[in-house]
This record gives structure tokens, C-alpha cells and sequence, in this order.
């Protein structure tokens, strides 16, 4: 059985209660239809003397043009109590909400790795937050003739600019700093400033990457010669490692929200939350992918006690930075004891069937745990057909339900595209279309 439902028109009016206040009229129509809880109702008669809306209330509507007596998607309402009785509506930043106030159709959101404008059209009006990196930018789209038609767009801030147009207000816009090693705090906020020109304030997040040990010094070894670094990946000062960190940080005390990027061990999560992040990151497929190097190349050398096998897991480990290029010349036996440990931690020794997807469960607990209750968890980086059915399967299971509001799947949308079909879709067109052009 259905119980009570109430509006705020029950509550505000000329001839039903609260006042509203002079020219706040038409905003405050926006929402007088919205249904509010009988709790909320009580708390209003008994407190409430006038009703009226918020300056960022206004503000939102102005700045996206929304339609007469419409909120926008992605946004919450929330209702204040002043100190003299005035109860003012305020629009909160809170994209598992559709427009007036419903709540999108699933806990779980979507995301999109592009900036593409062609194919970000084809669904826009399905996704929460749209990831551009400057490798999605560049590499892409920008100096990918196939994908930027007739060159017609020749920089960054064209790119984000129309899709900015494009994506209506419940689309977050997460957008990467350029160069997190030489660009001066001041620079970085100048850069950070043009995107929320761009994007709105309210859409605009700025992502922020681990830093590890690279640094403005050392960085150009990543861009020249043979691009390795001369550390290895956990080596160097820690004002180097934590730079990512405190920039985060900076950013978000000058209220921007965060997303902080190249998350790719379960055991970076907690350290990244005390930078108070928007978004944190579970990378999937390359860490998978070269757990299963490693353990293939362990396994050959226990099963046939040739070193070859070590060497080959040496060169390997030296050519995807766990190692440092001078530990390529050293103990061979080392490198194996350390490949080792790193298996052990991913769960392949104990599991040869491993999934590769302990971050996203490690990183959830994290959440759960957490006095972070806005921040929610990107899972991205899962290429191949294999990795969405079972991250699907995955965040079903009873454990993480409660969680289910605080995940956002990205990637690119020729991937996502693939999730949405399946060969009965195909044999059951074939069926339909022949039956309704009369064959037999």
C-alpha cells in the first residue's frame, strides 16, 4: 500500500502556509511540485516562516538556461533553515539525479573515455561524467585523421568546448592537467580556471595523476633515449611521490573537485583518500594483463628449471618499470624473488584463476569505510570483452549493493557499445523483419 506523498505546494503559497519571498517566485515554482518526505514536511511547518531559493540556486538555472519550472539533471535539491525561520531551496551538485529532482534510472553510472565529439553525441544523454586525458585529446582524436574529420579541430580547448555545448548539466566533464611536473601551483590553477570557463563550475573536474618518482628533473628521461627512468617506480624522495597528492589538495581548497588518476594498486587507495578526492580510480586490464605475464613466466621457470625463463622475466619487469634499467644487469634471482612478492599481493600464487579485480573490491571497502560520502569509484581501463560481464557480476554481489551508488564505469564508447548487444539481437531482427515483409 502506497503511503502519504507531499509537495512543497502543500506547504508554500499565498493561501496554504509559508510565504515566498519577492523574486524568488519563479524559481520557487521550479520545484513546488517535487514530492518531499512527510518528515521533511513536518520540520517545515514547524520551523518554517518564509521560503525562497539560494543564490546557487539561481545561479544553476542561469547558467544552463534551464526550462521554466524545471531543475536540471544532475543536481539535488536540499533545504536550508536560516537562523529567522527562512527556508531556502538550495540546487546541490549530485549527478545520480536527473532532471526535477528524479533519480537516474540506476545506482551505477556510466562514463565515457573520449573527446570525440561525433561519438559522444550518440550518448550524451546516458552517461554521468565524460574522462578527457591528453592521450584521449591528442592521440585520439586531434591527430587521428580518422576520427577529427577534415582537421577540423586544431586544439584542446575547440575539443572540450563543443562537447562542453553538447553535454547537457547531469554530465560531469573530468579534464587532466598537462604537465603536472614543471607547471607552477599558480599555473595550475590558471589552467584549472580556463576549464571551468569552459565547462561551468559545476560540471569541471580536474584530474590529478599519482606522480610516483618521476619529477620535473627527471621527467624527460620518459621522453627521450631509450624513455626509461633511472628509479625504479618506488624509489626517490618523498616529496616527488606525494606532489600529486598535496596538488589535489590544493585544487580541491580552491573548490575544484578531483579526480585522481593512475590508480592501479589496491594499497595506493587509502593515501589518495586524504586528498579528499571527487573520484578515485580502479585500472583494470594493464595491471591484469601483466600479472599474467609474470606469473606465466615464474611458472615456466618452476616447471622447467631453465633460467631462460628468468632472464626473459628480468627483461620484462625492466621493460614495464618494475625494475630500473641497471637492475636489468643485476641478480637475475632478485628479480624473481620480487616478481614473486608482487603476485602474492595481487592474489596469482594462492589463485591461478585470479581476476584481476581485487582493486575495485579492495578500493569499495575503502569507500565504505571512508568519511568521504560524495566521493564515488571510477572503474576504468578494462579493454577486451572479458572484463564488463564480470566487473557487472561483480558489483551484484550483496557485499557491495550498498555500494553500488558510488561506481562509475568508463570507457571508451566503441567498448561500452559492445555491452549493449548480444548474437540473439541479431537472430531476432532477422525473424522480425522477415516476418513483417511477409517472407515465410
Amino acid at each position: 500500500m502506497a503511503g502519504l506523498k507531499s509537495t512543497i505546494r502543500s506547504l508554500v503559497g499565498k493561501d496554504t502556509g509559508l510565504p515566498v519571498l519577492f523574486g524568488h517566485e519563479a524559481d520557487a515554482e521550479r520545484i513546488m511540485d517535487q514530492e518531499i518526505s512527510l518528515e521533511l514536511y513536518d520540520q517545515m511547518k514547524k520551523y518554517g516562516k518564509a521560503f525562497g531559493v539560494t543564490k546557487r540556486f539561481s545561479h544553476v538555472i542561469q547558467s544552463f538556461k534551464v526550462p521554466e519550472k524545471e531543475t536540471p539533471a544532475g543536481f539535488r535539491v536540499e533545504y536550508l533553515l536560516e537562523a529567522d525561520g527562512l527556508i531556502l531551496a538550495d540546487l546541490v551538485r549530485d549527478i545520480s539525479y536527473d532532471k526535477n529532482g528524479r533519480k537516474r534510472p540506476t545506482k551505477i553510472l556510466f562514463s565515457a573515455d573520449s573527446a570525440n565529439p561525433y561519438e559522444v553525441e550518440s550518448m550524451k544523454d546516458l552517461i554521468g561524467n565524460l574522462t578527457c586525458n591528453p592521450a584521449i585529446i591528442y592521440n585520439q582524436f586531434i591527430n587521428n585523421p580518422d576520427a577529427n574529420i577534415g582537421g577540423r579541430y586544431k586544439t584542446r580547448d575547440e575539443v572540450l568546448s563543443t562537447i562542453g555545448a553538447m553535454l547537457g548539466p547531469g554530465c560531469d566533464i573530468s579534464v587532466e592537467l598537462n604537465d603536472p611536473f614543471h607547471s607552477s601551483e599558480a599555473e595550475i590553477l590558471e589552467e584549472a580556471a580556463r576549464f571551468r570557463e569552459m565547462l561551468s563550475e559545476y560540471r569541471v573536474v580536474i584530474k590529478v595523476p599519482h606522480t610516483g618518482p618521476v619529477n620535473a628533473q627527471n621527467v624527460q628521461e620518459l621522453m627521450s633515449g631509450d624513455q626509461k627512468l633511472s628509479r625504479r617506480y618506488n624509489q626517490g624522495e618523498p616529496k616527488d611521490f606525494f606532489r600529486g597528492h598535496n596538488l589535489a589538495l590544493m585544487l580541491q581548497e580552491h573548490g575544484y573537485r578531483v579526480n585522481y588518476t593512475l590508480m592501479f594498486e589496491p594499497c595506493q587507495t587509502a593515501m589518495a583518500l586524504q586528498a579528499r578526492p571527487y573520484f578515485i580510480n580502479s585500472f583494470i586490464m594493464f595491471r591484469h594483463a601483466q600479472s599474467m605475464q609474470l606469473a606465466g613466466l615464474m611458472k615456466a621457470y618452476e616447471e622447467t628449471g631453465d633460467p631462460q625463463f628468468v632472464e626473459q622475466l628480468q627483461t620484462y619487469m625492466v621493460e614495464n618499470d618494475y625494475l630500473s634499467a641497471k637492475e636489468g644487469t643485476k641478480d637475475r634471482f632478485a628479480a624473481y624473488t620480487r616478481a614473486r612478492e608482487i603476485l602474492k599481493y595481487r592474489g596469482f600464487l594462492k589463485d591461478s584463476m585470479a581476476d584481476g579485480l581485487d582493486g575495485i573490491r579492495h578500493n569499495l571497502r575503502c569507500l565504505k569505510q571512508a568519511n568521504l560520502p560524495d566521493t564515488r569509484l571510477i572503474i576504468c581501463n578494462m579493454q577486451g570483452e572479458n572484463y564488463y560481464p564480470y566487473i557487472d557480476r561483480l558489483l551484484m554481489e550483496e557485499e557491495f549493493l550498498d555500494m553500488a551508488g558510488r561506481v562509475v564505469i568508463t570507457a571508451a564508447p566503441s567498448l561500452l557499445m559492445e555491452f549493449t548487444s548480444n548474437p540473439l539481437v541479431v537472430q531476432f531482427h532477422r525473424r522480425f523483419m522477415n516476418a513483417a515483409n511477409g517472407a515465410k
